[in-house]
């Protein structure tokens, strides 16, 4: 089983032909609402891989609250570790680039006050040798305790360390699995690296001084990753995007779901690629992450 401890959005989504500069007015062309939070995107890619999830956080006493929930439920992911709080579900505005790229805001609402009691209830419900998953958009104390709690729990955990923060410093080496993106990794080596070869050197001392595994996601460039004393890259799928919101989620989801299922490290890494990079192809967040079955067709 996974658990994912972590943020639920309702996300606000305009498209724009490019990225307006600082102080700068754009007009846009498409405006759309969809379910997001990167903790909710995560459980949704997990159990549209196949995994059993069990979703923990926090939603508002607001409109937005069954709308941001609508897909997980559909998917039959386990939202009895979902609190309702008085206030706001938190909600994310995303400006969308004509090249896919992006531009995000997030307002916690609910999220800000998920707890590390919450936490610690929901690696309670968790087995030794299942997995859980964290990211950054819950407090800092929240993920703090569902990392002590893992490690005392025999469940091994893996953090999506976004969106950046402070103690992203303290917390990343507390878990088993770190995945980041380049600039994240950036944060964590100390060091910018600006060439495949250079991530691929700070990687490798990284992981020789942690000995974690580590493992970086470089958009067209595929993944690299460091286990065991040995450094592996994955290439990504060749595609032409057209939102890149929400990739990396699916790339953790199904990561996840590929180590719980028992796939071998490179399969699993592998299969999550194909699937970060499928999920470029349709707007939104969770709207846009694959079902097994086209991953698999991709593979």
């Amino acid at each position: 089983m996974i658990t994912v401890i972590g943020s639920v959005n309702m996300d606000l989504i305009a498209s724009t032909t490019r990225l307006p500069e600082p102080g700068e007015t754009v007009t846009g062309s498409d405006f759309a609402t969809a379910p997001g939070g990167k903790g909710a995107n995560q459980a949704l890619a997990a159990r549209r891989a196949g995994a059993q999830v069990n979703m923990a956080g926090a939603v508002g006493d607001d409109a937005f609250a069954g709308q941001a929930l609508a897909l997980l439920t559909e998917a039959g992911a386990d939202l009895s570790r979902i609190r309702q709080i008085d206030g706001p579900t938190g909600t994310a505005l995303i400006l969308v680039g004509g090249d896919g790229e992006n531009m995000i805001a997030i307002i916690p609402g609910a999220n800000g006050q998920v707890t590390a009691d919450d936490a610690r209830a929901a690696i309670a419900d968790a087995s030794p040798g299942d997995l859980v998953l964290l990211q950054m958009e819950i407090p800092e104390a929240a993920v703090r305790a569902a990392l002590t709690a893992a490690r005392e729990a025999g469940v091994t955990s893996l953090i999506n360390i976004a969106p950046l923060t402070d103690s992203v410093e303290h917390l990343a080496p507390m878990a088993d699995i770190v995945i980041a993106n380049e600039t994240e990794f950036a944060r964590l080596s100390g060091r910018p690296a600006e060439t495949l070869e250079a991530v691929r050197s700070e990687l490798e001392a990284l992981h020789a001084s942690t000995g974690q595994c580590l493992i970086v996601t470089l958009g067209a460039a595929g993944v690299l990753y460091a286990r065991d004393g040995a450094i592996g890259h994955v290439p990504s799928l060749k595609i032409t995007p057209v939102d890149t919101v929400g990739a990396g989620d699916t790339f953790c989801g199904y990561l996840a779901h590929g180590l719980d299922a028992g796939l071998s490290f490179d399969d699993a890494i592998r299969r999550a690629a194909v699937a970060g990079a499928l999920a470029c192809l349709t707007p939104g967040a969770q709207p846009s992450i694959p079902v097994a079955a086209d991953v698999e067709a991709r593979l």
